[in-house]
């Protein structure tokens, strides 16, 4: 069923044809990914299909009682509003009050967020956008429309997100860069270019192989187009004229196909890895600590930076990512230890907010601020031929900071950063809000660049593709070290836990059956009368004969059915889990139900191990 259709859809923007007479639509059940370049109209679009802007031009057209919620890219939240109330917000009525607020202190306790009292001005930037994400979800709707979701969120939460998208059961629409996710949840992708729609059927992998596809006939379509062309420009060459209908039809034919554009090339950015020399001595950390109140985020920690080490580092929201970036950066000192850089050492920072961009400048102004020519890997070349390679073309160079996209801002940043030649880069969260191909060519520029990477980011793919050591912040200040990608320390860690959990499985149930064998032969034998032939627990001939208790014995006859019971009732609360995947009270109450249930399970099976190790040896007559 067909939820929302927009035609003819025309916008521009400061002189910039975003949409030129666009068709988009919206199916039930859909999961589509809007990419494009940076400042191409992907957040325009979708304010547009949220009834949030109108276009210059066109309609949009909304099924019957079909709702629509929009997570912004950069949430706003009221003045003093504390958690609960910007969750709650445009989500209850006199009808729902209770259930809602139920919800939504489910979703903080289930998104691991603070207090529900604690005011929203003073959470970190990850904190806020999973604020907002409760609230867009919060309500059962038909469309969920999200512009850059995981932005500022967490590895750990952007793949709970990643599972919860999956399952829902609405349609999606959301513009990311994020390519793990949108080979995981898409089921259509929309490429915006030049103002036109492109729709793929299938996840980023299929639009990839599809869109060469499309380019590889456009080519072919303009090959055959200058062919004929020629031909008919050698005919008019030999002196048509244009006496008859036919042979003026004939050049006006003639005419529009010399008319017709030809396909250009996409525009890519061009980095040249231009860095200084490095001497001997790095980057060393000793010892370093840093704590807040009683909020230790690094612990005694020590590493010593190698020459085009390639570093990631990941962990949750607020453990400290950022503020080891800034120590080593020197732009906070640690609490005890010390920090030593070398003196060839010439480190550019990335960083989250681009907090020094003066957005009053305009772009060219900014990036002058570095210098009028700047030194390539293939010569000078002055600031505005730089620009062009980053494609800031001679109009976006003389706009206004402030009148570039969030995305255009980045790249503009990322830009002079990388022009002031250092050696070594600290990349906070370089990821967010640039585009997969300034994504795809900053991976091959770092691919070649002499120096050392240090990066901060939840991308996973990104992390895959840069990364060679990771970083992981583990909690109570500690820091450790895990070689190869996000992918290979996820792997690790997973094998960790497994061999881990065999390990205290199979020592707590060796405990648990030396402790029980013990607990119950000394209450037996401080309970029991004097000791005759005929009790079981006495000695005869210096061997103690074992027996279960009346007690035991009657646990082991109903032990295994019991087992079957749990396994049953366990397996029931998981499809209830599926089913109420999209609400967040019912949902809470089934996983709470379900731990207990667990945890059941596992004390019957050690119960179990025991009670079977004992019978065992009371059948074969030892103790």
């Amino acid at each position: 069923m067909n939820l929302l259709t927009a035609e003819h859809l025309t916008k521009i923007f400061t002189q910039r044809v975003l949409l030129d007479d666009a068709d988009f639509s919206i199916n039930e059940g859909e999961k589509i990914g809007i990419i494009g370049i940076n400042g191409t109209g992907k957040s325009t679009l979708l304010r547009i299909i949220a009834g949030l802007e109108e276009p210059d031009q066109g309609t949009v057209t909304r099924g019957r009682n079909i709702t629509v919620r929009y997570l912004p890219q950069s949430p706003v939240f009221d003045e003093g509003a504390t958690v609960l109330d910007a969750i709650l917000k445009n989500n209850v009525n006199s009808m729902n009050e209770w259930s809602a607020k139920s919800d939504a202190l489910a979703a903080i306790n289930r998104l691991g967020l603070p207090p529900a009292c604690e005011k929203v001005s003073h959470l970190s930037g990850g904190q806020r956008k999973r604020i907002a994400l409760a609230n867009a979800v919060l309500a059962p709707v038909d469309i969920l429309i999200l512009d850059e979701p995981t932005n500022h969120l967490d590895s750990e939460m952007a793949g709970w997100l990643e599972n919860y998208l999956v399952d829902f059961r609405g349609a999606i629409v959301m513009v990311t860069h994020d390519r793990y996710f949108l080979d995981s949840i898409a089921t259509r992708i929309v490429e915006i270019d030049k103002g036109r729609l492109y729709s793929y059927p299938g996840d980023y992998a299929s639009y990839l192989a599809l869109r060469s596809e499309r380019q590889d006939m456009e080519i072919a379509s303009e090959r055959k187009r200058q062919s004929l062309l020629r031909t008919e420009l050698a005919w008019l060459a030999r002196g048509a004229r244009a006496r008859s209908t036919k042979q003026k039809a004939h050049i006006d034919r003639i005419r529009a196909m010399q008319a017709v554009q030809a396909p250009t090339e996409d525009a890519r950015i061009q980095l040249s890895s231009v860095s200084s020399r490095m001497g001997r001595t790095t980057i060393e950390l000793d010892h370093i600590c840093k704590s807040y109140g009683e909020n230790c985020l690094i612990r005694d920690y020590t590493y010593i930076f190698l020459r085009n080490d390639r570093i990631g580092i990941t962990g949750p929201n607020g453990c400290g990512k950022s503020t080891l970036l800034k120590i080593i950066n020197q732009i906070i000192p640690p609490d005890e230890g010390t920090v030593t850089i070398g003196q060839t050492i010439r480190i550019g920072y990335f960083s989250q907010e681009s907090e020094d961009m003066d957005t009053s400048l305009t772009a060219i102004e900014y990036v002058r601020e570095v210098g009028e020519y700047i030194q390539t890997a293939d010569g000078r070349i002055t600031a505005s031929q730089m620009m062009e390679r980053f494609l800031f073309d001679g109009t976006m160079q003389w706009s206004k900071i402030e009148k570039l996209s969030g995305g255009e801002k980045r790249r503009l940043y990322l830009m002079r950063v990388l022009m002031s030649g250092p050696n070594v880069l600290i990349l906070d969260e370089p990821t967010n809000d640039l585009d997969i191909q300034t994504l795809e060519i900053l991976e091959e520029y770092l691919d070649h660049f002499d120096g050392i990477v240090i990066t901060v980011s939840h991308d996973r793919y990104f992390l895959d593709r840069v990364a060679r050591r990771m970083f992981a912040f583990e909690g109570n200040g500690s820091i450790r070290q895990y070689e190869g990608g996000y992918s290979d320390y996820l792997n690790a860690r997973s094998q960790e836990t497994s061999a881990g959990t065999y390990a205290r499985k199979t020592e707590a149930n060796a405990l648990l059956g030396q402790s029980s064998l013990a607990d119950t032969a000394d209450s037996a034998e401080s309970m029991a009368p004097p000791k005759t032939v005929s009790d079981s627990r006495s000695t005869w001939g210096g061997t103690k004969k074992l027996k279960f208790s009346f007690k035991e014995q009657k646990e082991f006859e109903v032990i295994d059915s019991e087992i079957a019971a749990l396994e049953e009732q366990l397996a029931a609360l998981e499809s209830k889990e599926a089913a109420a995947a999209t609400d967040y009270g019912k949902l809470n109450q089934i996983l709470l139900e379900k731990e207990q249930v667990q945890l059941q399970l596992d004390q019957k099976l050690e119960r179990w191990v025991y009670l079977n190790e004992l019978h065992e040896k009371i059948l074969s007559g030892s103790d």
